[in-house]
């Protein structure tokens, strides 16, 4: 008798019980509102934001260091970097023996930018935190772009020497209009010929009509170039020595040359310039 099988049918009924099952899947869940608590909760330790702050202008730090600039034990600052790691604001890498941390992206500087503009400050109880309140607001890194008086000073610049146009319908005031700036005030720009022309004389290429992101000054209430371009423009001031980094922290002090540059460049007064970053 010849043999048969049952193969074909029993493919048939499985494919059939995999569509069911599929068929009857409960669907995904859906998702509410952005749940502002958890990272709320977060940024309730005043030594984890005072972490967050010492990452703010892009750099990666060790623990050592973050534990310093937060005023904890090393045992202490293990914890809130973890806490920090967990909630997607830090990342960490190692390199050999040590550990670096960073923040996890450019959102995160815009978000401490943010928090910065609604938080009141922190009482000032020394000369130490009073010259570092002043240098911060003169000029500083906020993440990858110029932020501070400085920053606000050459936006504007770039402004008007016709380097950013300004978008039709961008609502919000602009920079050096005499106006405050308020959190929704997210203006837009086109990076013009012009502006291609200027960044080419200072050694950076970048496209003309593409789009120029800004942000709101947590200190000038103002808005300051963020972004690609921001990114760009604080990279040649660095590497032609118009301006220097602080060794430790987010301050940035703006060097004779930067000041003659930049005068020439496009056009900024020296008097504005020595307020702004020196």
């Amino acid at each position: 008798m010849p043999a048969t099988t049952a193969a074909p049918a029993a493919t048939a009924t499985t494919a059939t019980t995999t569509a069911a099952a599929a068929a009857t899947a409960a669907p995904a869940p859906l998702e509410g509102d952005a749940d502002l608590a958890a990272i709320g909760s977060v940024l309730a330790d005043r030594a984890r934001c005072r972490i967050l702050l010492a990452l703010a202008d892009g750099r990666a730090l060790p623990a050592s260091m973050l534990a310093d600039e937060a005023g904890v034990a090393a045992s202490t600052a293990s914890s809130h970097l973890g806490r920090l790691v967990d909630a997607g604001l830090v990342t960490v890498a190692a390199r050999g023996r040590y550990r670096y941390y960073s923040l996890a992206g450019p959102q995160v500087g815009e978000l401490i930018e943010t928090v910065g503009r609604l938080a009141p400050s922190e009482p000032v109880r020394s000369l130490r935190q009073g010259t570092r309140a002043h240098a911060l607001r003169r000029a500083r890194s906020c993440y990858d772009h110029l932020a501070g008086r400085l920053g606000v000073a050459v936006t504007g610049g770039l402004i008007i020497c016709g380097a950013l146009s300004e978008r039709p319908g961008t609502p919000g005031p602009m920079v050096g209009h005499g106006s405050r700036a308020g959190a929704a005030d997210q203006p837009g720009f086109t990076f013009t010929e012009r502006g291609s022309d200027l960044f080419d004389q200072i050694g950076a290429t970048l496209e003309a009509g593409s789009w120029v992101r800004c942000c709101v000054d947590w200190t000038e209430q103002r808005h300051h170039m963020a972004g690609l371009h921001g990114r760009t423009l604080l990279d040649r001031l660095v590497t032609l020595n118009w301006v220097k980094r602080a060794a430790r922290g987010r301050a940035i002090t703006l060097t004779e040359g930067g000041a003659a540059g930049l005068s020439g460049w496009i056009g900024l007064d020296p008097g504005e310039l020595q307020d702004a970053g020196r």
